[in-house]
């Protein structure tokens, strides 16, 4: 099966290793973004991909769309148009300084993006799943236009549609309500993705009591991803990363994904030298959908999930650069790091 994948992706400019931003003159570049970073994900992982977004008719659009294509991503739903491509500033937290995101993306393709620039049924044509994240419809009232216009056009095709509930409190400042917009692009998904805090700001979901202490209580997840299945029937699964973090280095990390069958938790991964963070959560929905299609159990596709994921934070930059077959050595307990040989 093809996925589509529908958002903006972003040049960001990293300072080196874990200094503080301009510590030195020099900014590390790349490319970035949800949506895109699923898109590369799921190709790396040998599934057709193909990634929708809007961006500038110059040297950066165009080197951009090279390197995703160079992943083995579908760019042709990729509309170049006059505009900037929206950047983000990151410097790479360590020990107790958490890592740090400043934005600049305001007036960029996507959240100009306008009505007639995608043609959904050509965009979609040929696929059978879109995803999204609730990071595009934050952007601007447009971009919001388009991310319900996206979801509203799969449905009617008939693909199955992932959300990944991804708040950004930093990027709702246009008018709207998160929980708003949100909850109606909600209303059109299959698959719903986030942790404890994008349910709760995103969807107005009640989540656990002790989330915010970096509590992991399974009990009280699993009654949040029920709450959210409820208030959106026409979805069938609903997942939440559990994240304990002890320092912006050391994190255990695994997930939870529930199903009218029942509740799955995965196996728990101690992360404790972390090299990037950044992405973890869309190799972590990227490995979901892969696991879905690919797997004939929740509990299978939820592990993959969370070994990609998992793999996710010993790589630089947002893309998972995973190759085929390690998420599932990783899955089915290799996880020495012994060199391979």
């Amino acid at each position: 099966m093809k996925v589509a994948t529908f958002g903006e992706i972003m040049l960001r400019l990293k300072s080196p290793a874990q200094e503080r931003l301009f510590q030195s003159p020099i900014l590390e570049a790349t490319f970035g973004g949800s949506e895109g970073n699923v898109a590369v994900a799921l190709a790396r992982s040998g599934m057709e991909a193909k990634f929708i977004t809007a961006l500038p008719d110059n040297q950066i659009g165009r080197e951009c769309t090279r390197q995703i294509r160079g992943h083995g991503v579908d760019v042709s739903g990729i509309k170049a148009k006059p505009g900037r491509i929206g950047i983000y500033f990151f410097e790479n937290g360590t020990n107790q300084r958490p890592s740090n995101v400043i934005y600049d993306r305001a007036g960029s393709c996507i959240a100009e993006i306008e009505p007639g620039d995608i043609d959904w049924g050509k965009a979609l044509e040929g696929c059978g799943w879109l995803h999204i994240s609730g990071i595009t419809p934050a952007i601007s009232r447009k971009s919001a236009d388009a991310s319900i216009a996206s979801v509203k056009a799969a449905k009617n095709l008939g693909l199955t549609v992932s959300f990944d509930l991804n708040f950004r409190a930093k990027l709702w400042n246009y008018g709207a309500k998160a929980q708003d917009v949100m909850s109606e692009i909600a209303g059109y998904a299959d698959v719903l993705i986030g942790n404890e805090e994008d349910y709760q700001k995103s969807l107005g979901i009640e989540g656990p009591k002790g989330a915010q202490e970096g509590k992991i209580d399974t009990e009280e997840y699993a009654a949040m991803c029920r709450r959210a299945l409820a208030k959106f029937p026409q979805a069938d699964h609903a997942a939440v990363t559990l994240r304990e973090s002890f320092s912006a280095d050391s994190n255990n990390w695994s997930a939870m994904l529930a199903t009218s069958s029942g509740i799955f938790i995965s196996k728990k991964y101690a992360i404790t030298d972390i090299v990037d963070r950044v992405g973890a959560g869309d190799s972590f929905s990227a490995g979901l959908i892969f696991g879905l299609l690919n797997y004939p159990d929740p509990q299978t596709a939820l592990e993959y999930a969370v070994a990609l994921s998992c793999l996710k934070h010993s790589i630089p930059g947002d893309l998972a650069l995973i190759e085929p077959g390690e998420a599932k050595k990783l899955m089915e307990g290799n996880a020495s790091g012994r060199v391979q040989r």
